[in-house]
């Protein structure tokens, strides 16, 4: 059985990869593409916008009629047009766009009373995972009487342009909703004074083309643990998306996320 699927977006770099790998899945059948007007290749086939021959299929803003489900991979203002769309034809929806307001993140929120949404800052099965393995160490480790120092590292290409990442981000929330942190500091410059106990740090690298890589240390007196996700190419990203939309198509309204993706 395939899912037919939708993918906003498709003419940015990480639309591309989806229509390319979603295209090639036999579980899946791609039958749209949608990006603005104003993307200068709008109206051409998406296979060749991708690099992989024509497909039939042109960018353009229609939103297929036998589309099953949509995954959104674009910018925050883009995607919540996309939401009202799929609210309206009641289509499950993969949201793979981050950077929204509270407003944005609130019509999300109600918008999952009428549809199904996977919604992740990351879609990354493996960095996925690693949450849930840091959430792991995170409840072990929280009651430990010598303490548990926390500190995330990121690396990504030189032309991103938020730091620290959203992804880092993620696992520092997740882990002091469990141990407790309550102040989150962005790198260390000068006499700072001793650690506070209280406090998760994040260090942010960007070089060259790296496509993402997190490490989160625990560090204890005497011993320490480091977990590291990296990607080698953005493919993980768009496989994890393309997983997601499999997933979430047929469910029930309800945010749904990357654990629930994965059965974790």
């Amino acid at each position: 059985m395939t899912t037919r699927i939708v993918i906003h977006g498709a003419g940015g770099r990480m639309g591309q990869r989806l229509v390319a790998l979603g295209s090639a899945d036999e579980q899946l059948e791609l039958v749209g593409a949608l990006e603005s007007e104003s993307h200068p290749a709008f109206g051409k086939d998406a296979g060749l916008v991708s690099g992989i021959g024509e497909l039939g299929i042109r960018l353009s803003n229609e939103l297929a009629e036998t589309a099953e489900a949509v995954i959104d991979f674009s910018v925050p203002d883009a995607s919540q047009a996309v939401l009202a769309k799929c609210q309206e034809r009641k289509l499950p929806l993969v949201i793979a766009t981050t950077g929204f307001s509270e407003k944005q993140q609130a019509n999300i929120e109600e918008a999952s009373k009428v549809i199904p949404l996977v919604v992740a800052p990351n879609m990354s099965l493996a960095v996925n995972l690693t949450m849930k393995l840091a959430e792991t160490a995170a409840g072990a480790l929280k009651d430990l009487r010598s303490g548990a120092d926390v500190e995330i590292i990121e690396r990504h290409h030189r032309y991103k342009e938020d730091a620290p990442s959203g992804t880092a981000l993620r696992f520092g929330e997740l882990i002091s909703n469990i141990m407790g942190q309550s102040k989150h500091s962005h790198g260390r410059e000068g006499i700072t004074g001793q650690r506070p106990m209280d406090e998760i740090g994040y260090h942010a690298l960007r070089v060259g083309d790296n496509p993402g890589e997190h490490t989160i240390v625990f560090g204890m007196l005497g011993e320490s643990l480091e977990l590291t996700v990296r990607a080698t190419n953005r493919d993980s990203y768009a496989l994890g998306a393309l997983t997601a939309a499999k997933f979430v198509a047929g469910k029930q309204a309800g945010t749904y996320s990357m654990y629930d993706v994965l059965g974790l």
